[in-house]
């Protein structure tokens, strides 16, 4: 049996049972009267759950509705997911980013059909062990479908958590989040842990959020040591993260004579894994270049050597346009891309066969799961034509 955290080592003086009590009455009292009506709360199904707080992990509510719904059409049952051909699954995920997410819920339904006989598990400790699934999340669909007192702490929660009890830990320190998971044990209500979790994720990502709060608007601003103490500007503390990696690409925008653009899938593991996209090439980073990231202006790289290699590469002769293309910039949370485009035109258009490449006409581009920097750069391409 884990052993339970004491609260007191870390500075924290936990309510008393009453106060818990009156604690859990008030937030549920407002979350039956506010809550939002979102498609995944019409359902108690597990595999439905798993989807929506996959989905919502670092995008909005409003957003992941429409992809929800979708998902769930083409996707109904956890056997439909597991059988799901890559393609169709990456673009069901498009446009929602870290798209090891969904290739993880791919594996973890797979878990599902060959240890559990195709059922979703029903324990903490059995959702756990699926592929991508983590405390959060097991908590979340351990409370909600199957309505066992288990905590769901994520940023929003430990921000809640952080100004209840003044918690002098950085949140973003993933050591720290023992404290904020004993804290929600300790308050979880447990007939209705369900609710209690998404009563703190809807005040978390609202009244207590971290842009612009309104904690005299809270329901528990009673029961806020932050509020009552006026230090709520000190908390959550919260580290700054270190900054995403600079990186220059080359992108590649060959046609042919029948004006199809050359795409290639990205079968290297990493960040676009699956992916179609113009060639890409990584430029070295000089130091006259990183100037690019100081004062974002639109330098135009140096492309004459990448030429070569790419013709090397693809054994394509592209004739090279000199016009100048926008610079296309994208930010994932650990890399800062910035891609200049070159456009090039073919007249022998035969493709090698090392490579998955193919000619792809524009109107066919949405059959092609396509990350956002790739649909970027077409924004982009399109505008330097106008």
């Amino acid at each position: 049996m884990k052993k339970k955290l004491n609260l007191r080592d870390f500075g924290i003086e936990m309510w008393d049972p009453q106060t818990i009590r009156s604690f859990r009455r008030t937030l549920l009292t407002w979350y039956d009267q506010e809550k939002r009506d979102l498609p995944w709360r019409r359902t108690k199904d597990p595999y439905h759950i798993w989807i929506s707080e996959i989905m919502l992990q670092q995008t909005q509510v409003q957003t992941v509705i429409p992809y929800y719904l979708r998902f769930l059409d083409w996707f109904p049952r956890v056997e439909d997911l597991a059988q799901a051909p890559e393609e169709k699954l990456l673009k069901a995920w498009e446009g929602l980013g870290y798209y090891s997410r969904v290739r993880n819920m791919q594996k973890g339904a797979q878990q599902i059909m060959s240890e559990f006989a195709g059922e979703f598990p029903q324990t903490y400790g059995d959702i756990l062990s699926l592929k991508g699934i983590g405390p959060y999340t097991a908590g979340a669909i351990a409370s909600i479908a199957f309505d066992l007192p288990e905590p769901a702490v994520d940023g929003n929660v430990m921000r809640v958590m952080a100004r209840l009890f003044e918690v002098d830990y950085d949140v973003g320190n993933p050591s720290n989040r023992k404290i904020f998971q004993a804290i929600m044990e300790e308050l979880i209500d447990p007939k209705r842990p369900g609710d209690f979790n998404q009563a703190l994720m809807d005040l978390g990502t609202d009244i207590e959020s971290a842009k612009n709060p309104r904690p005299g608007e809270s329901p528990v601003r009673a029961f806020n040591a932050a509020y009552l103490h006026g230090t709520y500007d000190k908390y959550p503390i919260k580290l700054p993260k270190k900054k995403p990696k600079p990186l220059l690409f080359q992108a590649f925008v060959i046609r042919n004579q029948r004006g199809q653009f050359l795409l290639e899938k990205n079968h290297q593991a990493g960040l676009l894994a699956g992916f179609w996209s113009f060639p890409l090439m990584e430029t070295q980073l000089l130091s006259k270049q990183l100037s690019l990231f100081e004062d974002d202006s639109e330098q135009v790289l140096e492309t004459v050597s990448l030429q070569k290699v790419f013709e090397e590469d693809y054994g394509l002769s592209p004739i090279w346009s000199k016009e100048e293309l926008p610079l296309v910039k994208h930010t994932f949370s650990h890399q800062k891309w910035q891609v200049q485009l070159l456009e090039g035109r073919v007249v022998q258009a035969d493709l090698k066969g090392d490579r998955d490449l193919r000619w792809v006409d524009p109107q066919d581009f949405d059959n092609y799961p396509m990350a956002t920097p790739q649909k970027k750069m077409i924004d982009a391409f399109e505008k330097g034509q106008e």
